[in-house]
């Protein structure tokens, strides 16, 4: 399909990264997005505060990865719109010579990459490859991963609230398996995923929604069990698969009800 065409039809269909930019209150959208985000918002008000509390929680996952466990790399797939701060931001703050690759397959994410390869330091370094999470094998052998990453290093694979965009015939089990089969010993798992147990009928109603629009990827709420499930081979750090909001609580932040979207973090111990 030719750019101009293909600018034309992301305009008049909804895509996941850009509601999500809405519910973030950001600006890189479309008309199309926005409506579906207040529907969303309007529905289920909880959504709105789910995903600001999913974006606190990538900034307190990576913080800890950089300050706790000496992380210096990152694999952040399924990046979505910039949101400041951005990955690289909270990686390269706590550590200056952070290096972070940011895939993604949204041409909007594309044309606002310039946003993402601008280090906070100039010891740090950013790259991004517009790739598809669904080809797990192209985005491990792109040259910007493989120029930008050490594979001999420990490498913090970053999933945020990404996973429940594949459908169980795209087998996201495996999509997982052999990114984390790629990563040396010592790398670590964050992942975040909506989850239909924290209100199993609303997740469901929300999920039938996004179908019902024609968002460009469905929502496919996972049960706790399911969701863990994505650190098999892992060891799974406390406190486990949990609200995002009740993961290493930010008292600044903290709710009295919990949030959709759960996440967790796992440290692979050996290599497969």
């Amino acid at each position: 399909m030719p750019e101009d065409a293909q600018n034309r039809f992301e305009a008049t269909r909804p895509h996941p990264a850009r509601v999500y930019d809405c519910l973030l209150d950001g600006k890189d959208n479309y008309p199309v997005d926005q409506e579906v985000a207040d529907e969303l918002a309007r529905r289920w008000p909880e959504i709105r505060l789910g995903t600001q509390e999913n974006r606190a929680w990538m900034h307190r996952v990576v913080r800890r990865l950089a300050t706790e466990h000496g992380v210096r790399q990152f694999l952040d797939i399924g990046t979505g719109i910039p949101t400041s701060p951005n990955l690289h931001e909270i990686a390269q703050e706590a550590a200056p010579a952070a290096r972070v690759v940011y895939v993604d397959n949204d041409p909007v994410v594309l044309a606002h990459a310039q946003a993402l390869l601008t280090p906070v330091s100039a010891a740090g370094t950013t790259s991004y490859v517009q790739a598809d999470l669904r080809d797990p094998a192209a985005v491990l052998a792109s040259e910007e991963v493989r120029g930008t990453l050490d594979f001999s290093k420990p490498i913090g694979l970053t999933l945020v609230a990404i996973m429940h965009f594949l459908e169980d015939a795209e087998d996201p089990y495996d999509v997982v398996a052999t990114l984390v089969d790629a990563l040396p010993t010592g790398s670590y798992v964050a992942l975040s995923h909506a989850c239909g147990d924290a209100a199993p009928a609303s997740a469901a109603e929300a999920a039938v929604f996004y179908r019902e629009r024609g968002v460009s990827a469905p929502v496919v709420p996972r049960s706790v069990a399911g969701i863990e499930r994505f650190f098999d081979g892992l060891e799974l750090l406390d406190p486990g698969v949990v609200p995002v909001n009740r993961w290493d609580e930010d008292p600044e932040r903290r709710l009295d009800e919990d949030v959709w979207f759960f996440g967790g973090l796992g440290r692979k111990h050996r290599t497969s």
